[in-house]
Parts: structure tokens; C-alpha cells; sequence
């Protein structure tokens, strides 16, 4: 029989149906079926099945394991129960690449995510990740991303790149990870913060994504030393509200988009789409802190911030009574600010802030920024901060020569990943985690 040499990916191969195309991938099962051998092939489109009758043909794969990779010539024909409603038969077999080493894991197999496997879960990503479902986790993280840059461009944001590597700890808070950069002290960028605002004197509206990290010895669900962070920056704003509103039309963007694209993968994940408002619900800290309180009588009246407790208790709360899984949380004290915030003109106790509540975790803080040259000399003076230190010398000089009002935020790509897929800890939805115990691989 004459072959099509153009080789033919699987979710195309309904389109064939009749002829003898050839496709290309790696073997990712065999199972043999009442004498007959049924080969599971995996592209990059997905998997394709091949019944194999011609023994010579099987005999190929003698003593082969699973990974090897193969070109399959044969006839496309109609079956329902096969993956995309179609299979090959009579295939002819060439081994491109011959794996004889047995694989550590099934990658055929689900994956386990219980908690206690976590070592050998990211011990073996690069195994795991050949399996169609696990796949489907960064795929789904990839349109994340997608529908990020597409709903901010449509709104006339301009995406950059910032250095990573800063003339030290500037923006404060969590711990940095110090090097030697020549002779002099360097740090990782904790965030894009301060080039970001930067931005705004340029183009008014600005967003990155971005490697970020924070040298934090925390081992919890939510936590890892490097991530993702889409940090998005917008100028002439008249208020703290003309963030919040942004970032509610990108969120409801965000999962319209995904559901659409990737409902397959979703499905595959046994993930739900969220519930959301087109306005995302607010409460207050002290609210929250008053109805926590109420309802629970554990008191955290006195924390500057929610506890994970109250986080997960309001987004319930507000899925039941407000008709939204994400929440925002707004009025941080003023006592516990970063140097860059703008003290709320309403009340000078709080900061015009707020932390986006997404199905029990935090993804996103928002915050309007101080753009007034001298208040933001006296504020950052007031922390001990010296004006004219590298870290802070050319980011003031953007303020010196006119800033117009202006907020952003940053929001975690793989903690929005996580619960939009409903998974249980933030490394499930990073390729290659990075924490206190893991560097590699």
C-alpha cells in the first residue's frame, strides 16, 4: 500500500477517514485484547489507538517500553470506542528512538496527587508530565496566560520586562535571596513593584509576567521560594474602585475564556467553574474580622491581616450569600503599609487596599500607589529609607518628573491556576516547584 509521508496529528485524523496516513509520537501503552494488540500512540494533539493483527509488526516492539518513539503507517477507520472516534489498522511500525529502560512511573496510569506522594511526584516530572491529564494542568495554565494578555491588551496595556537581579532589598517585607553580583551585594526581585510604576510615566498602562522570590521558609499549600506574578500597573485611575473594577472584568474574562478552550482538559481534572459576579463582593478587614467573629467566636480582631482561617470562611460565605467564589477584602490598617501606599483620603487608619479571596486563598493584592513626590520622600524617610540609595533613586526620579494617580497588582499565575482547577496545593500547578526542601529538578 502507498503511505502519505506528511505526517497527521490525532485530533485530525477524523478527517482521513478511509485513507492510509502516517503519524508520529510515543508509545504510551500496549494492551493485548483477545489475541489482538491495541497500541495507544501520544502526540502532542492527544492519544490514537492502532490495532496491531500483524505479529511481524508487533514483534517490533520486543522488549521496547513505554516512551519509545515511533512513526505508524495504516488506514484510518471509524470506532466509536476509541479516542477521537478513530483508529488504525493494518499499521506498519518504525522505531525512531528505542526505549529498553522500564520507567520509573506509569505515566499511562493517573497520577497521584495525594499529598504524601508529593516527593515522588515532582521527583518524576519530568515522566509525569508525558501523561495526558497532568498535561492538561499547564495547557489550562497556558490559556490562563493567554486570556491575561488578551484581556489586557484590549485595554490598551503594554506588556515589558524588568531585571530580576536589584541593588538590594528595597521594596521590604518578605526575606530576599542575597548574591555576590561582583564584588557587590545583589538581590532576586521580590516583585516588579517599582518598575512597574515606573511604567506608568511611559504608557499610562503597563503589565508584566514575572519571576518572582521570596526567600520565605514557609512549607504550606499556598507558599514556594519562585513563581509567576502578573503584575499590572494603570495610570489617570480616579480611585481605588477603578481597580477593583478592572480586576473583576479580568478574572470573569479569565474563566469564560478558559472554560471555552479547555473544557476537555477541565473535565478530564473533574475541575467547576466558578461562580463569579461581574462586580466582585467587598467586606472590610474589621467587617470580616466582626462577622468571623460572629459566627465562628474565634477573634483575630487585632491581626493586620486575614488569617487562612477567615479566608476560606469568607469566600464560602460570600459563594452562598453574594453569588461569588472571589471576595475582595479591602481597608488594611495604614500602621502596617508599605512605603508606596496612598492612605485612604476617607480615613487616614486605612490604605486604599485589597486582597482578592479566590475559593479560599489569596491571589491577588491591589493597592492604589502614593504619587505625590514629597509624600512619597516623607513616607518612605518615615520607614528608615534613603532617597538617594540606588534602589530607590531612579525609581523616585519617574515620581520628581510627574506621576499622575495610578494602583495595580500583582496576581500569582499558578495560585490562580491551582483553584481554578480546584487543585490542593499551589506546587500541583507549578512545572518544576522550588521550595525550602527542593531545588531541583
Amino acid at each position: 500500500m502507498e503511505f502519505r509521508k506528511q505526517r497527521i496529528l490525532s485530533p485530525d485524523l477524523k478527517n482521513h477517514v478511509g485513507q492510509v496516513v502516517t503519524i508520529m509520537g510515543w508509545l504510551y501503552k500496549k494492551r493485548e485484547m483477545g489475541g489482538l494488540n491495541f497500541l495507544i500512540i501520544r502526540d502532542r494533539g492527544g492519544l490514537i489507538q492502532a490495532l496491531v493483527e500483524d505479529k511481524q509488526e508487533i514483534q517490533k516492539l520486543d522488549g521496547l517500553q513505554i516512551g519509545t518513539v515511533v512513526r505508524v503507517s495504516g488506514k484510518v477507520v471509524e470506532e466509536i470506542r476509541a479516542s477521537g472516534g478513530v483508529e488504525l489498522h493494518d499499521p506498519i511500525l518504525e522505531v525512531e528512538v528505542a526505549v529498553s529502560d522500564v520507567p520509573p512511573i506509569e505515566v499511562d496510569k493517573a497520577i497521584d496527587h495525594n499529598p504524601e506522594n508529593f516527593s515522588t511526584l515532582f521527583d518524576n516530572r519530568v515522566l509525569n508530565m508525558r501523561n495526558v491529564t497532568e498535561q492538561g494542568i499547564f495547557k489550562i495554565q497556558s490559556g490562563v496566560a493567554d486570556a491575561i494578555r488578551e484581556y489586557l491588551k484590549s485595554q490598551d496595556f503594554t506588556e515589558f520586562r524588568s531585571p530580576k537581579l536589584l541593588p538590594g532589598s528595597t521594596e521590604g517585607g518578605a526575606e530576599v535571596f542575597k548574591l555576590d553580583y561582583f564584588g557587590k551585594e545583589a538581590t532576586l526581585a521580590q516583585s516588579a513593584q517599582f518598575y512597574k510604576q515606573i511604567m506608568v510615566g511611559a504608557f499610562e498602562r503597563a503589565f508584566e509576567f514575572g519571576a518572582t522570590y521570596r526567600a520565605e521558609p514557609s512549607m504550606t499549600t499556598r507558599h514556594m521560594t519562585e513563581f509567576t506574578t502578573v503584575d499590572v500597573e494603570m495610570g489617570f485611575i480616579e480611585g481605588v474602585e477603578d481597580l477593583y473594577k478592572l480586576l473583576g472584568k479580568l478574572i470573569n474574562y479569565v474563566v469564560e475564556q478558559v472554560w471555552q478552550k479547555y473544557e476537555k482538559e477541565l473535565t478530564a481534572l473533574k475541575a467547576e467553574q466558578p461562580i463569579l459576579t461581574d462586580e466582585l463582593p467587598q467586606i472590610t478587614m474589621n467587617n470580616l474580622h466582626e462577622l468571623y467573629l460572629k459566627e465562628t467566636g474565634k477573634d483575630f480582631t487585632n491581626e493586620k491581616d486575614p488569617s487562612p482561617e477567615e479566608e476560606r470562611f469568607i469566600s464560602e460565605y460570600s459563594a452562598k450569600n453574594w453569588g461569588s467564589e472571589a471576595v475582595l477584602i479591602t481597608d488594611f490598617p495604614s500602621s502596617d503599609m508599605k512605603f508606596y501606599h496612598h492612605v485612604s483620603e476617607k480615613n487616614p487608619e486605612v490604605v486604599d487596599r485589597a486582597d482578592l479571596i479566590f475559593r479560599g486563598v489569596e491571589i491577588v493584592t491591589v493597592t492604589r500607589r502614593e504619587h505625590r513626590y514629597e509624600r512619597l520622600i516623607e513616607q518612605l524617610k518615615a520607614i528608615g529609607g534613603n532617597p538617594e540609595h540606588p534602589g530607590f533613586k531612579y525609581y523616585l526620579q519617574a515620581f520628581k518628573y510627574g506621576m499622575p494617580s495610578h494602583g495595580g497588582f500583582g496576581l500569582g499565575l499558578e495560585r490562580l491556576t491551582q483553584k481554578i482547577i480546584g487543585l490542593g496545593n499551589v506546587k500541583e500547578a507549578t512545572l518544576f516547584p522550588r521550595d525550602t526542601n527542593r531545588l531541583a529538578p
